[in-house]
């Protein structure tokens, strides 16, 4: 299995250093320091399940890699559309795409059946320009339960949860996604293949919805977010909300908002990509995850008034960070 990583920063290079301990061909694409310390030390993996060093091939030339199997896409979801000089080199007929992004993915509609079959969610994929770049038919989904930073350039900490959940739009088990999950086990991860990957999404986006965009307001860690009283309830708030347009759209999360909390309490002091990224001046990721809700919201006629608050005000300091 011949595999690039497109944007292996702290979980790309985390599931590519897997997938290279388990004998998959595996091409890490990168840039600046991140990149000079994986192609003179490989990817040092500091976990608590045992630390590693993976000697995957890395390169910021997609160009020398050719096409391949798989594409793991560990870029933001912002960066989707501009990719396509990357991307581009890697992809014969049959290469698929597997999105490992936070929040409502571009191809959220395609085969999903019923009166939104093929609708485009503006706020993910606007005037198409995702979907031009990546083929709905592409993509396998991918949602991820696992907590990783970049420790410094080529090192990655792995903090809890190995889990990569993949499914495909159409809710078949493709021998695609098998053949992907297979080696994700086989590189010590947990990837099982869901039949309908949608309710996977909605559980992990109650969490990133809330926490990811208060997190950078308030500068706080899971930690602290969880244990303040006022806090803690605009959180369940917005769970809510979020739960409200998931079931208008037929998706069962499964799990209670207590139960969602406490597992986030349990990850502890660490910082959501979304405060990661506010701290290094970097875009914040904030359109998937709730705009895009808020634009579900819309057309299933779910009143989310929390959630349309906070989105407003994320939304503006996104904009002051990106000035």
């Amino acid at each position: 299995m011949k595999v690039a990583v497109l944007g292996a920063g702290a979980i790309g290079a985390y599931v590519g250093a897997a997938l290279h301990r388990a004998g998959a061909d595996v091409h890490l694409v990168a840039r600046g320091p991140h990149l000079a310390a994986m192609r003179q030390h490989g990817v040092h993996v500091l976990s608590p399940r045992g630390d590693f060093t993976a000697h995957a091939h890395a390169t910021d030339d997609p160009a020398e890699v050719g096409p391949v199997d798989f594409v793991f896409l560990g870029l933001k979801a912002h960066s989707y559309a501009a990719c396509g000089p990357l991307i581009e080199p890697l992809l014969h007929d049959s290469t698929a795409v597997v999105a490992a992004q936070n929040g409502i993915p571009w191809w959220y509609f395609h085969r999903h059946g019923g009166p939104y079959d093929g609708h485009r969610v503006e706020s993910v994929d606007p005037h198409g320009t995702v979907s031009a770049v990546l083929a709905p038919e592409r993509a396998i989904g991918c949602v991820v339960y696992a907590a990783t930073e970049l420790e410094g350039p080529g090192v990655v900490r792995h903090l809890e949860g190995t889990r990569f959940s993949v499914g495909e739009p159409d809710r078949s088990l493709s021998p695609r996604c098998r053949a992907f999950s297979e080696a994700m086990q086989a590189g010590g991860l947990k990837c099982p293949v869901e039949p309908d990957l949608r309710n996977d999404i909605w559980l992990k986006l109650l969490g990133n919805i809330s926490f990811n965009p208060i997190s950078a307001l308030a500068r706080a860690t899971m930690r602290q977010m969880c244990r303040h009283g006022g806090t803690r309830r605009v959180i369940e708030i917005m769970m809510t909300e979020t739960l409200a347009v998931a079931e208008a759209l037929g998706c069962e999360v499964g799990v209670s908002i207590e139960r969602r909390l406490a597992g986030a309490e349990r990850v502890g002091d660490h910082r959501t990509s979304t405060l990661q990224d506010l701290e290094r001046g970097k875009p914040l990721e904030l359109d998937v995850l709730l705009a895009a809700v808020v634009e579900l919201a819309q057309i299933t006629g779910v009143e989310v008034p929390t959630l349309r608050t906070v989105h407003a005000i994320s939304d503006l300091l996104a904009s002051r960070s990106a000035a």
